[in-house]
């Protein structure tokens, strides 16, 4: 059994390798101040950083592609300019219109689970924001993925903790949880976990490795790395807090 590695690339994109397969999550490969400020109107501010290593080495290799949503932070015209058009993309039945009338030829929406080369992919449900902001913001979702002799691995996505989430933590008890912790702030509200967040999340899953990203890539989000790193070490629990083009095995 090959072990389940994560590479941080960029704010909330990854690069999984989980039961034999190399997976690219939430691919965001523009180069910095490409597209659109999150706060300061008609100014291209993001992302606020360049990627760590060049686009050739991090489309290497992959088996597939994972959309939590299709904000451009998750899944911009990078992505679709460097991707192999050809590789399966698995998104969220929201973003059909989007996925569809991409480049992409084989894209496949995933109402509750399906199955991709001896993987479980499960697509599951939260909310970006506060009740006011869902409709501006549209659905997103998380995936939680399984496979015989692998722990179980849940990407979050872009969700504020509710108990959507917590009863999402229980019901797969997963050994991974990857957590999009930038503390992100739209329209005068918290619309993405912050440090605190993460923290009740570690709590919430004492004997999984918290993984926490989304951090210092983009102008809304005020969540920065070492505030997470003091908040773990204050209320004693344990986050992975990788940095640009890390890889964490686990």
């Amino acid at each position: 059994m090959e072990p389940v590695s994560i590479q941080l690339i960029r704010n909330a994109t990854l690069k999984l390798n989980y039961n034999g397969k190399t997976f690219l999550v939430d691919p965001s490969l523009s180069p910095k101040h490409s597209f659109m400020s999150f706060v300061v109107p008609n100014k291209n501010l993001n992302p606020t950083v360049d990627l760590p290593l060049p686009v050739s080495d991090i489309t290497k290799g992959l088996d597939a592609v994972l959309v939590t949503h299709t904000h451009l932070d998750h899944f911009d015209e990078g992505a679709k300019k460097a991707l192999d058009k050809s590789l399966p993309l698995f998104g969220q039945p929201f973003d059909k219109k989007v996925l569809e009338e991409s480049p992409f030829s084989n894209v496949q929406l995933v109402e509750e689970k399906v199955a991709f080369e001896g993987t479980t992919i499960i697509r599951t449900k939260g909310k970006h924001g506060p009740d006011q902001l869902l409709k501006a913001l549209g659905e997103v979702s998380g995936f939680v993925l399984q496979a015989n002799g692998y722990p179980t691995v849940y990407i979050v996505g872009d969700c504020l903790l509710d108990e959507e989430i917590k009863s999402t933590i229980q019901k797969y008890n997963p050994a991974i949880i990857v957590v999009n912790s930038g503390g992100a702030e739209y329209g005068g509200a918290q619309i993405l976990m912050d440090e605190k967040r993460a923290v009740e999340v570690a709590k919430l899953a004492p004997k999984a490795k918290v993984i926490a990203v989304h951090m210092e890539s983009l102008d809304h989000c005020k969540t920065t790395r070492d505030m997470v790193r003091q908040e773990a070490q204050k209320e004693k629990v344990s986050i992975l807090v990788p940095n640009d083009g890390e890889t964490i095995v686990l």
